[in-house]
């Protein structure tokens, strides 16, 4: 009998059934499995659970929103032996959930995953610390950590939105930064920095059109947006022709990236939906490929340039 782990966030998302853990049981019940649930109480407990967990877990899954699942990775990289993962999307915006190709049935998921196909995939370190999708540094990117769990709860992505009003005064800030990217060394004044592995970022699809998770590859983007009316042109034109050509951005498919600010940021990067608060001027971005994943076979063919 396999031995699975379910890591699961009760506050991730809206509020959901009280019968969610029993469903749990039920399905491991159709499946012949050795469940244990273990629920997150706070921040940053999936690092430590999934990091104390026993060698002989056959699957963890992280069952929760993006950040659940950043935490849950993060706790098993810091293992000796690495586990078998899966995520189980319960989030509010749910980028990774969606492209991975589930549903937004829970249970319809958990099958999907117990059905799936084990597949390694690319994991960006900042500084050592893993993200699975998105890394982000600039105006208003606080809106991701910074919304109230109640207007999340309660709202939805329209939680966001909201608390996102608060912050429409805020002034565009410009970073001086050097970087180096394919050999090239660049140097400038940039208001947002973007750097992902995904095809979708804060609920909005198909931003890169031909992302591969197992290509050893990131994609990164810098702009130079200096006003809200810019800003609001190039999120346009993102949303309908991607980010290639659009003025003001400077894109890059790498798989190394070096950034140095002019000093310590006195703000904070967003990864993966949370906050990650820097206290250096200096950060390296590689590819990490230690982690496998047991995938919904929906969008493989799509999201994988390996196919076995």
């Amino acid at each position: 009998m396999k031995k699975v782990v379910i890591v699961y966030n009760p506050k991730s998302g809206k509020v959901k059934s009280k019968y969610v853990i029993e469903d749990f049981y039920l399905m491991a019940e159709k499946y012949d499995l050795d469940l244990q649930v273990i629920t997150t109480k706070r921040r940053l407990d999936a690092i430590n659970i999934v990091k104390n967990l026993p060698d002989d877990i056959s699957l963890v899954i992280a069952a929760g929103g993006d950040g659940t699942l950043n935490e849950s990775i993060r706790g098993n990289l810091l293992r000796k032996k690495k586990l078998l993962m899966a995520h189980l999307p319960f989030g509010t915006t749910n980028d990774v959930g969606t492209m991975y190709g589930f549903s937004k049935n829970y249970l319809v998921d958990l099958e999907w995953i117990l059905t799936g196909e084990k597949k390694n995939i690319d994991i960006i370190l900042i500084n050592n610390t893993p993200f699975i999708y998105c890394g982000a540094f600039g105006n208003f990117v606080n809106i991701s950590y910074d919304t109230p769990k109640k207007l999340k709860e309660t709202f939805g992505r329209i939680g966001y939105i909201l608390f996102g009003m608060t912050e429409i005064n805020e002034k565009i800030r410009m970073n001086h930064i050097k970087y180096k990217v394919n050999g090239e060394a660049h140097e400038g004044d940039y208001s947002f920095i973007f750097i992902t592995n995904s095809t979708r970022i804060g609920g909005v699809d198909n931003i890169y059109k031909d992302v591969k998770l197992d290509d050893n590859k990131f994609e990164v983007l810098f702009c130079k947006i200096k006003s809200k009316p810019l800003l609001v042109k190039a999120l346009y034109h993102i949303r309908l022709f991607g980010v290639n050509n659009i003025d003001g951005c400077e894109y890059y498919k790498t798989d190394s990236l070096d950034i140095e600010f002019s000093e310590v940021p006195k703000f904070s990067w967003c990864i993966d939906g949370e906050e990650y608060k820097p206290d250096t001027n200096k950060f390296e971005f590689r590819i990490n490929k230690d982690i496998n994943l047991l995938m919904p076979t929906n969008n493989i063919n799509k999201l994988f340039v390996d196919k076995e």
